[in-house]
């Protein structure tokens, strides 16, 4: 059956697009004893008695914290290099605003309270300013979380293939199109499908792929930008249509995601809070671009990629599953497994670079925003570019440095599929052979949330991911946000 045949709810969708709102976790304070400098953690739930799916320990720039903690595992946590010691702690405490945190004076209400204009009004204002001054850096917060991982993979792309031929109306060159960005193709949906089908159809082959069933996942979690609508989630809505009652929720990071929501999966899978956890990427961008704009227009395309994370099922020599009571030696191996490390950032300061002002709170989608081009995509390209090549190759030496890993130990590196260049700045920074660069960034364009998910599962499909092998994945986009992590498969 055609995924559109599935039933799904029916709802009158609001012009324009949800401003996400983020839930915030519950915080404490801690003192680090070498720093002494005081910092905000965030509080994942651990369980503290019982058997526990493995030893976690989630450490960073904002502390330490474990579900079971060892001397091991102590030894283990404080023995990170100094280098990247050093680089956390030339921030400012907690208590204050970090330094590249700037508030321009005509953001300022008489009461001190950022007021702030729409964004878009001015994309080379206070984050270019931030940008030139050195002031914007991949300083994000550092983490691992042990005894997770990928059960399997599923992708969807839209039928209708767009090429760069197709684009001549607009003014473009087809080989200039490749030699700016690597796009040969793209593909786009049909004016009947939407986000949640996309999701659905990657799920499907996902779970599929994982040998699950659906009525065995218990949380979802979509990363998009594109929602069907408003309200519900879109992840609401791909629940419904798997026909299962486990919790789900959005993710609105753009670009990156779907490496925020991997994280988050994980964390959730350490706690001991969930067992299978269905993550999908998925943004249905040509519904946010001008098709006039050939300056984003063909940049962009439609996708959707699923992954399931789960606990650590298989020790380390491959044999029997592995039970919550587990033997400490599996556990041990177990703990070898997972996100080795990660690193999450975000610079707010220079959100007006990429960004679509007009249809949530700050800007409603009157007839006079529609008129001026307010609910299409807005982009200062020549800055997002130098802050992406920045961020990609900092925060991948920071998360290899952090894991202990080095460039020639990888496996695969899959970065967000936004520009060739980008990719290719980081290849030389990290000097990886780039025969172990993944790309089908010629075939899909910048599919935002579903690029990673996307290359991903086209990677496991054709054979390039085995056993054990250390994949680095970076996505970096609007926000302006960036996630990148170390994965053993």
């Amino acid at each position: 059956m055609n995924y559109r045949d599935e039933p799904r709810p029916s709802f009158t969708a609001r012009a324009g697009f949800l401003s996400k709102i983020g839930v915030v976790s519950e915080k404490a304070e801690t003192y680090d004893k070498s720093a002494r400098l005081k910092r905000r953690p965030f509080i994942i739930p651990c369980r503290t008695s019982g058997p526990t799916i493995s030893d976690v320990a989630l450490e960073g720039r904002f502390g330490i914290l474990f579900s079971r903690s060892s001397p091991a595992m102590l030894s283990r946590a404080n023995a990170r290099p100094r280098k990247m010691e050093e680089s956390w702690l030339h921030t400012e405490p907690a208590h204050e605003s970090p330094k590249s945190s700037i508030t321009s004076p005509q953001h300022q209400t008489s009461g001190g309270k950022s007021a702030g204009p729409p964004l878009g009004e001015n994309t080379a204002s206070a984050g270019e300013a931030a940008l030139a001054r050195g002031q914007v850096t991949a300083n994000g917060r550092m983490g691992r979380v042990s005894g997770v991982r990928i059960a399997g993979t599923g992708s969807f792309v839209p039928e209708n293939i767009v090429t760069n031929e197709d684009l001549a109306a607009l003014g473009c060159d087809s080989e200039w199109i490749v030699r700016r960005t690597g796009i040969r193709q793209r593909r786009h949906a049909a004016s009947d499908e939407a986000t949640s089908d996309m999701c659905y159809a990657a799920s499907m082959r996902c779970l599929e792929n994982a040998e699950v069933a659906a009525s065995e996942v218990d949380l979802v979690l979509v990363a998009t930008i594109t929602p069907d609508h408003q309200t519900p989630s879109t992840a609401s809505q791909l629940q419904g249509r798997l026909g299962i009652s486990a919790p789900a929720m959005d993710l609105g990071v753009a670009c990156s995601g779907f490496t925020y929501a991997l994280v988050t999966a994980a964390q959730f899978i350490a706690a001991g809070n969930a067992k299978n956890v269905l993550v999908v990427g998925a943004d249905l961008m040509t519904r946010t671009i001008d098709p006039d704009d050939k300056k984003t227009y063909p940049l962009f395309g439609d996708a959707a990629g699923a992954v399931l994370v789960t606990p650590t099922a298989v020790d380390r020599g491959g044999n029997a599953d592995r039970a919550d009571d587990a033997p400490p030696a599996e556990e041990e191996n177990a703990a070898a497994d997972g996100l080795l490390s990660y690193q999450l950032g975000s610079e707010g300061i220079c959100g007006e670079m990429l960004c679509v002002p007009a249809g949530g709170s700050r800007q409603s989608l009157t007839p006079d925003a529609y008129a001026a081009g307010d609910h299409y995509m807005k982009m200062d390209g020549r800055n997002v570019f130098k802050w992406a090549v920045r961020v990609v190759d900092e925060s991948a030496k920071d998360v290899l440095t952090h894991a202990g890993v080095a460039p020639d130990e990888l496996a695969l590196l899959i970065l967000h599929q936004a520009n060739q260049r980008i990719i290719d700045s980081a290849v030389a920074g990290l000097k990886v052979d780039p025969a172990k660069v993944f790309v089908n960034l010629d075939k899909y364009g910048n599919t935002s949330a579903a690029s990673i998910p996307l290359a991903l599962d086209e990677a496991v499909r054709g054979g390039r991911v085995q056993r054990d092998d250390l994949i680095l994945m970076s996505g970096f986009g609007a926000g302006l946000a960036w996630g990148t992590l170390l994965l053993r498969w």
